[in-house]
């Protein structure tokens, strides 16, 4: 399931598009194998005739509906939660059913801090903590997938875009310059 393209300003560009990482997937496939393992052992090892065949359906219901709820929703989760940093935002994104978005603007980007516990540092991923202006205050990415990497690209972002919204240090002394002579301010993109 991609990211819809139409969320994006005329301007905009995407440079990453993150899901949560690979180890959200882990009890999934772990329920799933278990559950076919049951099935399996149940076929085998119960007794022929009535009793048997109704203990096999039961486990294989119960298998069934363990695997839809611990199985194939966790992964709907996953698969519906998109972590999207642009040139212009971050965007957070999730749910299978409804869906619940937040924009964070680069200008509002306070601070970001990562974290990492010490089997998230072996799996080589981490929460992200964005602080930013506003009433909503901190937004926080779990089980982001190379956190550190992340928080250095947002860095770089959140810098690259204040120094394109921001005159330079030339620019503000040449329009110092121009309105101490009296003539009419321009627009330093022009």
């Amino acid at each position: 399931m991609a990211f819809p393209e139409d969320v994006l300003t005329e301007d905009e560009h995407v440079v990453l598009h993150l899901h949560p990482h690979w180890k959200a997937l882990i009890r999934p496939i772990l329920v799933l194998v278990l559950a076919v393992a049951a099935v399996v052992a149940g076929w085998v090892l119960l007794p022929e005739g009535d009793g048997g065949t109704i203990a096999l359906y039961v486990i294989a219901a119960l298998g069934l509906v363990l695997v839809f709820w611990l199985g194939l929703w966790p992964f709907l989760v996953w698969r519906t939660t998109h972590y999207l940093f642009t040139n212009e935002r971050v965007l957070l994104q999730e749910g299978v059913f409804s869906r619940n978005r937040r924009d964070l603007p680069l200008t509002r980007i306070n601070d970001h801090a990562m974290h990492q516990k010490f089997l998230e540092r072996l799996l080589g991923c981490g929460t992200l903590t964005i602080e930013s202006a506003g009433e909503r205050g901190q937004s926080v990415l779990s089980d982001v997938p190379h956190v550190d990497k992340v928080q250095t690209r947002l860095y770089e972002l959140v810098e690259a875009h204040h120094d394109r919204h921001s005159l330079g240090d030339g620019e503000m002394r040449e329009i110092l310059a121009d309105m101490a002579e009296g003539k009419p301010l321009r627009d330093p993109s022009a």
